[in-house]
């Protein structure tokens, strides 16, 4: 067992904790929308189809908010094709994942849906195919309140009152190659900036995304975010983050290790967009709208699109399935967005069901959760009040990707109101349990309210429709309060939360 000291003093905060940091996403790709989400056929369907059980997982995940429609599949869609009577809906080819799009629910269906789940909607436009006009159209027909065309069939299809959507994302991954209507940094940061200074004339309370880069690998990484931003500053107010990690050729080291990467990722946009801000000497700042997260193992068989002429509807697609050291690494992955909390200010864990997502489901059947689950709704749960600094002192290993890594990662957070402090702590070492000695001084009084850890000596277990139980959260016996310190054991390739209160 080797030791790791961590420090906790509520006078270092980063910033408060931001709900819309527990975001997810919601892409007509795969089985995320028919029979994920949507499934008239269910035994627990209500009127517009949708899965009672998986709006109650939804709520029990702790979502706060889900991106909508797209992903890449926004860049070729007719958002008109989705309002109206259902039966009168075409059908059309959806080029992103080569399937057939039912347009069986749209805007106004998943509007519903939103307000069921209790999350805030959060839309993205087509500025692939599309441009300023049809974005208009689609606000006017989401927050429209004069007596408008697109407004006046929003009221027409059943929908009186305005959905009041106040976060949109301008196009999706507009740097990439695979994306239908591609653009340079110069081309899409001019559209980008003509649609949002259209729609803040509509509404200048919009808070508005632009395009960052798909990934730290993109051969336009940085640049991208420079062009963009140099062109539309002044009309946006994120720049968005995309980035998925998975275990490659047996590197489980390198892989659990992965929140090194989106901490550079973060940290070198946030440079960028500073420095934008520097040459355009404004008080502005620009955030971060980290809207796609997760493990995505993107070679499997399930993550290549049907070919030729097999365009399906709902095909199987992206459908992974999450062993013990997937959750590890996304619980990680939380700590490093509430660690930037200061400049990540939304994030979007993608997706939410069957595509590479927490919750799976059968059509007509069962619902369960997968392990990456448990991370994220006890993160969303528990984080409060403010993110503190976290002094972390703990022995490091070489992982073939990243280099020198901690083999122990944690951020806390501490609510001023009740006084409840929480940690949560990742151990990446493939071997060797932690003593974690947590110097909480500062916080005098402190007593363990509870303690958890997510682990298994097999860390490749992964939860099934017959079994999402057995390996789950179990309670963490070891940690109590020495002389003002907390002392908590925890395993190899573990997730953990300790919860102190007065």
């Amino acid at each position: 067992m080797f030791p790791v000291r961590l420090t906790l003093d509520p006078a270092f905060t980063v910033g408060p904790v931001r709900r819309r940091t527990f975001g997810s996403f919601v892409e007509h790709l795969g089985r995320c929308v028919y029979t994920g989400i949507h499934d008239p056929a269910h035994p627990t369907a209500d009127a517009d189809g949708f899965r009672k059980d998986v709006l109650e997982l939804t709520r029990e995940l702790g979502v706060s908010t889900v991106r909508y429609p797209g992903g890449n599949f926004v860049s070729g869609y007719r958002w008109e094709d989705g309002v109206g009577p259902v039966e009168q809906r075409p059908a059309r080819l959806d080029l992103a994942w080569h399937s057939l799009e039912p347009n069986t629910v749209g805007v106004d269906e998943f509007m519903r849906w939103a307000a069921l789940a209790e999350v805030e909607p959060m839309m993205a436009v087509n500025l692939g195919t599309r441009g300023v006009q049809e974005a208009l159209d689609l606000l006017d027909y989401c927050n429209g309140t004069a007596p408008t065309y697109w407004a006046d069939q929003r009221r027409a299809n059943g929908a009186a009152d305005p959905y009041k959507v106040t976060m949109w994302c301008l196009g999706n991954e507009m740097d990439g190659p695979w994306q239908i209507g591609s653009k340079t940094a110069h081309e899409y940061g001019r559209l980008a900036a003509e649609t949002g200074r259209a729609m803040k004339m509509v509404d200048p309370t919009l808070e508005l995304v632009a395009c960052g880069s798909s990934g730290v690998v993109m051969p336009t990484f940085g640049e991208w975010e420079r062009i963009v931003l140099s062109e539309a500053y002044e009309q946006v107010d994120y720049v968005s983050a995309h980035a998925y990690y998975w275990e490659e050729d047996g590197d489980l080291g390198s892989f659990l290790a992965s929140a090194t990467d989106m901490d550079h990722f973060v940290e070198s946009v946030t440079a960028t967009a500073d420095a934008v801000r520097a040459h355009k000497k404004v008080s502005k700042r620009i955030h971060i709208s980290f809207d796609e997260w997760n493990v995505w193992y993107q070679k499997r068989a399930e993550s290549k699109p049907p070919t030729g002429d097999d365009w399906p509807v709902a095909p199987v697609l992206l459908e992974d399935r999450y062993n013990v050291a997937d959750a590890v690494v996304v619980g990680n992955l939380l700590i490093s967005l509430l660690r930037h909390t200061d400049r990540v200010h939304a994030a979007s864990l993608a997706q939410l069901v069957n595509v590479i997502a927490p919750i799976m489901t059968e059509p007509g059947g069962r619902s369960w959760k997968q392990t990456i689950f448990h991370p994220f709704a006890q993160a969303s749960r528990y984080a409060a009040g403010d993110v503190l600094q976290v002094a972390i002192d703990a022995p490091t290993y070489e992982t073939a990707r990243y280099g020198d890594a901690a083999l122990v990662d944690a951020v806390a957070t501490r609510d001023p109101e009740t006084g409840a402090t929480t940690l949560f702590a990742v151990n990446r070492s493939l071997t060797e349990p932690a003593l974690l000695e947590v110097d909480a001084r500062s916080l005098p009084g402190l007593r363990v309210l509870d303690a958890s850890t997510l682990s298994n000596p097999d860390h490749t277990w992964t939860a099934t429709a017959d079994d999402d139980t057995s390996v789950a959260p179990r309670t963490n016996t070891t940690a109590e309060i020495r002389d003002g310190r907390l002392v908590v054991q925890v395993p190899p390739v573990s997730w953990n939360v300790v919860r102190l209160g007065a």
